[in-house]
């Protein structure tokens, strides 16, 4: 049901689209500044980067995204006006703190945000028994105890890495990818482009998610990482062969689909490198960027601009401000990933082209979807 107040209220995906957004362009900007020496420090170190890009950023469009699919996949209303209120003052307040030296509120604000979208989705889907969505719920409250699991080692509570936290991070969220870009990417492919039939195998399927599985599993255990370069690699040519049955090549002329197999193919370039990187054969932070600059960066992009427009009552198509901002991404994921593996002399400068490029493909999103975002739906229906 929509908010009778001011539509940013009404649906999940207006309030965390922009503040994700926002957030995303100015803290990629300050961040590439304090590590460029240009500013004084904004976040205390890499891995505090690391947190608020996964933890801020990405969790918030998460939010946005499942708060917006399960009211559709349920039929049941989800949290608009005070309620999303709310739970959108809960994730700015979490921002604020990670700044402050109050770690204890810092850990229990930010791990509060996860549990509460888990709560605010789990009460539609059981009312609907959406059984085939349930574990939504078990992987927001994963990212809850790793998040509390980052901050405690952070903060040297226990011996283990919070570099380990972020990475089982980055599993779960690239295992919410693959899920939703299983369903979303050839559905969406052979609706905006008949006749191309993007096909789903069984066994790629199966290979796909499994991968992904046990990639999270060699992480929580430590397996050795020959052994986790294996699954890396078996995973890669999972997902390639994923891909390749969605034909992305007939996508070249519709955007706002492009844009998602682009995204898809970072997930393979990450398991490559991953892979490489655990033979020792690479170092570095590069498949870290792949997965969070190409495929999650470009994802969530291509997938906020979709659900803007398809909310809102406005035609799935493409214009030059979203091109602009797809190109954009692509370039700012390129230059990180592959600039510094180029020319190590020009690792900086990849660095902070990479972050003016980010900025610039999210600073777009805001100007062109502020509009849309706080004001109703152009065909006057609730949402």
């Amino acid at each position: 049901m929509a908010s009778p107040g001011f539509p940013l209220w009404n649906l999940g995906f207006r309030p965390f689209y922009l503040l994700a957004s926002l957030f995303s362009a100015f803290s990629v900007l300050l961040w590439g500044a304090q590590f460029s020496g240009l500013i004084p420090g904004y976040l205390s170190s890499p891995l505090w980067h690391g947190h608020e890009m996964i933890f801020g950023y990405t969790t918030a469009v998460i939010a946005g995204f499942l708060l917006t699919a399960v009211r559709a996949w349920t039929n049941q209303p989800t949290a608009s006006g005070v309620p999303l209120m709310a739970l959108a003052a809960l994730w700015v307040v979490g921002r604020v703190l990670v700044l402050t030296p109050w770690f204890l509120a810092a850990a229990l604000v930010n791990a509060a945000f996860p549990a509460a979208i888990a709560v605010a989705i789990a009460i539609p889907l059981l009312r609907a028994r959406n059984t085939r969505n349930y574990f939504f719920v078990g992987l927001l409250v994963l990212m809850s105890a790793l998040i509390v699991t980052v901050h405690l080692a952070l903060r040297g509570s226990f011996e283990l890495s919070p570099l380990l936290g972020l990475q089982l991070a980055l599993d779960v969220i690239l295992f919410i990818m693959v899920v939703i870009g299983g369903r979303v990417i050839p559905m969406f492919t052979n609706n905006g482009i008949p006749g191309t039939n993007a096909t789903r195998h069984p066994l790629a399927e199966r290979l796909a998610l499994g991968t992904v599985i046990l990639l999270f599993a060699a992480d929580v255990l430590q397996l050795p990482q020959t052994v986790t370069a294996g699954v890396a690699l078996i995973g890669a040519l999972a997902h390639g062969w994923r891909l390749y049955l969605w034909k992305p090549w007939r996508t070249l002329a519709t955007p706002l689909v492009w844009v998602l197999h682009a995204a898809y193919a970072w997930i393979v370039v990450y398991l490559i490198l991953r892979g490489l990187t655990g033979m020792d054969l690479l170092s570095g932070s590069f498949a870290a960027h792949a997965l969070t600059v190409g495929a999650i960066g470009g994802m969530t992009l291509g997938m906020m601009t979709r659900t803007v427009r398809g909310h809102t009552g406005r035609p799935l198509v493409a214009d030059g401000f979203e091109i602009a901002m797809f190109l954009l991404i692509q370039a700012a994921a390129i230059i990180r990933v592959f600039g510094g593996l180029a020319s190590s002399s020009h690792y900086m400068a990849s660095i902070e082209l990479s972050g003016v490029l980010w900025a610039g493909a999210f600073g777009l999103y805001v100007v062109r979807y502020w509009s849309a975002l706080t004001r109703p739906r152009l065909d006057g229906k609730p949402g």
